[in-house]
């Protein structure tokens, strides 16, 4: 499938949802996040117009993740313009904008306005000793003993990096430097060679690198370890729910209440009685006797 009918696809489930008013739902945060790996042009946006179904998506939605990364998207389209006008073979010129035909004139009239203010900064033309120390962070962390081979510029890389997460933020307040830190630590992470290796490479973009989770981000074994801690969690909830018998019969020596469940198990020789085992419903505790 290529780009064009992947975006149209994708741009047609998002239509969808705005329509339905489920624009919170947490597959749209999966979809946008396949229009940020998609090889974006000029041409596609153009015909798909999907700039303006994810400015609608935007308007549209409650939940901070997905808004954060519907402006990312669009002010990372917004470099693909070249320019206001461009002159066309005629010599005549004509105007390029994302939503043309939106009908709200006041937030084409904003973009147009911060379309300058927002363009990013290359790691030669900004002076911003905040940002500049950020990059050297980055680039630090992504410098190893045995880079892989095909690797890029690394100075390059982590400019790019800092400058998605700039854009994100439009400053470098708190929220931008945790941003930064918390890229920094994971690639830095001993354990988790693969993840600097996969942005060495391009495997994982820039822009990818620059707002993934700390999920996303973690090494495989913490991962699991992850995947492991919450299934024992949803196990307990289960077996505090669907197991055991109801009663009040027995009183926490924790919280002091009594809306307990309990289990009877046979865990000695036959002829002796059975174990009772009593879960607390207020503050889950729980405990044995004979």
């Amino acid at each position: 499938m290529g780009c064009e009918e992947e975006v149209l696809g994708v741009g047609k489930k998002l239509d969808k949802m705005i329509t339905n008013k489920t624009a919170d739902h947490s597959s749209v945060f999966d979809l946008l996040k396949t229009l940020q790996d998609l090889p974006m042009s000029l041409d596609v946006l153009q015909k798909t117009r999907i700039g303006m179904t994810v400015n609608n998506l935007r308007k549209a939605s409650k939940n901070e993740e997905v808004i954060s990364l519907a402006k990312t998207l669009i002010k990372l389209w917004k470099k693909l313009l070249p320019g206001e006008t461009t002159q066309s073979k005629g010599g005549s010129s004509s105007k390029v904008k994302m939503d043309e035909t939106s009908n709200d004139s006041t937030d084409v009239a904003a973009e147009k306005e911060t379309k300058e203010e927002k363009k990013p900064s290359s790691a030669s033309d900004t002076n911003d000793a905040v940002r500049l120390k950020c990059r050297e962070l980055l680039a630090n962390s992504l410098k190893c003993d045995n880079p892989p081979e095909n690797s890029g510029d690394i100075v390059e890389i982590a400019a790019a990096i800092e400058d998605y997460i700039y854009i994100e933020f439009g400053n470098t307040n708190q929220k931008y430097k945790n941003r930064v830190r918390s890229r920094v630590a994971n690639l830095r992470d001993a354990k988790n060679p693969q993840l600097r290796s996969h942005v060495l490479i391009g495997a994982i973009s820039a822009l990818r690198m620059s707002n993934m989770s700390t999920e996303e981000m973690a090494n495989e074994d913490l991962r699991k370890l992850r995947e492991k801690l919450t299934k024992e969690s949803i196990d307990d909830h289960q077996m505090a729910k669907n197991q055991g018998t109801v009663t009040d019969l027995f009183k926490c020596g924790k919280c002091g209440k009594s809306k307990t469940t309990y289990t009877q198990l046979q865990t000695r020789s036959s002829d002796e009685p059975m174990t009772t085992f009593v879960y607390c419903m207020e503050c889950g505790n729980r405990w044995k006797f004979c």
